[in-house]
């Protein structure tokens, strides 16, 4: 008598940070990685929420996000990022725990892919035991410039003095950048 065998498949769980130039790349990856056998979940902020029906394959769950439309609108980016980073770690705890408790035996939820901006996703992982790997979806330029910050915060330079202290290089740029 022949057993059929359950074929077990990995979910990944993704984490994009709700603008365009974050979702998009988190969704290629996503993509590529369903292409190779992998679930793929995708937790998003109902603002700015990727299309589901684009998507067929992939499962959505959002979670709020607590934005005033002033908040949802602003162009000061590090403070969006800011209060999605304090104001969203409990609906995704509680988000992703249910992920984890509801899986199937054929199919349990194996990595949490976040956006490197969502710091506060470590912990998050950490507290309910899922591996976690980031995402940084700026160039590949861009990492040559994290190595010098602690140089130039050691030698004074940084933050910048002035006016444009209060613009590319202020105190929360550098933390979100440094992490």
């Amino acid at each position: 008598m022949e057993q059929q065998q359950q074929i077990k498949r990995l979910r990944l769980v993704l984490f994009p940070l709700p603008l365009q130039g974050h979702i998009n790349p988190m969704l290629e990856l996503a993509t590529i990685l369903y292409s190779k056998g992998f679930s793929i979940t995708l937790i998003h902020i109902n603002f700015n929420s990727p299309n589901p029906s684009n998507h067929p394959h992939f499962t959505f769950h959002s979670i709020p996000h607590s934005l005033s439309e002033a908040e949802a609108t602003t162009k000061d980016a590090i403070s969006l990022i800011t209060h999605l980073n304090i104001n969203c770690v409990e609906p995704f705890k509680e988000c992703l725990a249910r992920l984890i408790s509801n899986a199937l035996d054929n199919e349990s939820v194996c990595c949490l892919i976040a956006d490197a901006m969502f710091h506060f996703t470590q912990a998050v992982a950490d507290s309910l035991k899922l591996p976690r790997l980031v995402i940084r979806t700026t160039s590949a330029t861009s990492f040559g410039i994290f190595p010098a910050f602690p140089l130039l915060l050691q030698k004074g330079y940084l933050p910048l003095q002035g006016p444009l202290s209060t613009t590319l290089f202020s105190p929360k740029v550098l933390l979100l950048l440094l992490g």
